[in-house]
């Protein structure tokens, strides 16, 4: 008695067109349609994970199967075929491509995060408009301030007159992209930060610990020399694009740590340390300009380096990292012409060292 026909349908793993063909289970499973004849040995078949009663099968190894509803050759495979359900080596196989396409993905995404975001956002960042720039410095200046505990703006009027006078002075003809905007908040951190758009935040402790008017004057202008080299929108493109995609990997995608990366990459810019000498270099041309000592920077951070135990100046040393090398390499910029000159006379220092006179201190976060 010949065996019964069954309505199926094949694909041949190469489209997903469907192909209506008659099965029939003698000694071989034979397949039949338009233009299409097959016939697969029993010993070769594997059974594909289905819900009853749909059932797909095909050679072990091959993406081609075909599919069919009747039960009674479903079972009659079962019963003729002892190695149906054996594990697939086409489908463990493709979990195993799987992981590894997984894996290298993962790899590209973490190497592009650490080496190619950065390389883009050093062509990126001096190409950024200005408006767009000035916007992403504001936000960020926000988020500073909570992160330093919303630490008071302080203003007092003659003071401050002092320190407009100092930047007008330091920032003539020294090719910034904008006019640099500086706010003095009062902190018991020494430190300045410097964001997208020409912002400096100054922490009051800096004035506070700084000697000379000179030491002062050395670090905003070593600032400013980052203002003029797009360091703080690098920074921040680059904190911000690969906080992204690690985010991708690690599955967090809610902006949380975006959030985290580009605050705290704004307290701790961790600027190379080619943008460190570049900065340097431009605070001392602008101290010598500007008829200030411009071996002050190095005497300010080699004071840094030796009370770091102290803990009194913390924050600037995690942000412009010490080196002798680097104090060696600003004096011989320097030279030794500036050395005793004031950019400020001692009663205007005196002056812009009470900025912060009338607003209540606030404990360092």
């Amino acid at each position: 008695m010949p065996a019964q026909a069954v309505h199926g349908t094949y694909y041949d793993g190469l489209s997903a067109r469907a192909h209506p063909v008659t099965l029939v289970l003698e000694d071989r499973l034979e397949i039949t349609g338009q233009d299409l004849r097959l016939a697969w040995t029993l010993a070769e078949l594997s059974a594909g994970d289905t819900a009853a009663p749909l059932m797909r099968v095909g050679p072990a190894g091959r993406a081609e199967r075909v599919e069919f509803t009747d039960e009674a050759l479903a079972a009659a495979l079962k019963d003729r075929c002892p190695d149906l359900y054996r594990s697939d080596p086409s489908a463990s196989g493709g979990r195993l491509r799987l992981v590894l396409w997984s894996i290298a993905a993962g790899i590209s995404v973490i190497g592009l995060a650490i080496y190619g975001v950065p390389a883009i956002a050093v062509r990126l960042a001096p190409v950024v408009p200005a408006a767009i720039e000035a916007r992403l410095g504001g936000a960020v200046d926000g988020q500073i301030g909570k992160i330093l505990g919303d630490p008071p703006v302080c203003g007092d009027a003659p003071a401050r007159a002092v320190l407009d006078r100092l930047i007008e002075r330091m920032t003539a003809d020294g090719g910034l992209p904008v006019d640099p905007a500086i706010s003095v908040r009062r902190h018991a951190i020494a430190n300045a930060l410097t964001l997208p758009g020409g912002r400096v935040v100054v922490l009051s402790d800096l004035i506070d610990q700084s000697r000379t008017p000179d030491e002062f004057a050395g670090v905003l202008a070593h600032e400013f020399g980052h203002v003029a080299a797009h360091d703080p929108m690098r920074a921040l493109l680059a904190a911000s694009g690969s906080s992204f995609l690690l985010s991708l990997v690690l599955g967090d995608l809610t902006g949380s740590t975006i959030v985290v990366a580009v605050g705290q990459a704004a307290i701790s810019a961790g600027y190379s340390r080619e943008a460190e000498n570049a900065a340097d270099s431009y605070s001392v041309e602008v101290m010598r300009r500007s008829g200030g000592d411009a071996t002050a920077l190095a005497t300010i951070l080699e004071r840094i380096a030796k009370d770091d135990e102290k803990g009194e100046f913390a924050g600037l040393l995690r942000s412009h990292p010490f080196t002798k090398e680097r104090a060696n390499r600003i004096r011989a910029m320097a030279g030794t012409e500036t050395v005793g000159r004031r950019i400020l006379d001692e009663t205007e220092w005196a002056t812009l060292k009470g900025i912060c006179r009338d607003v209540p201190a606030k404990p360092a976060k």
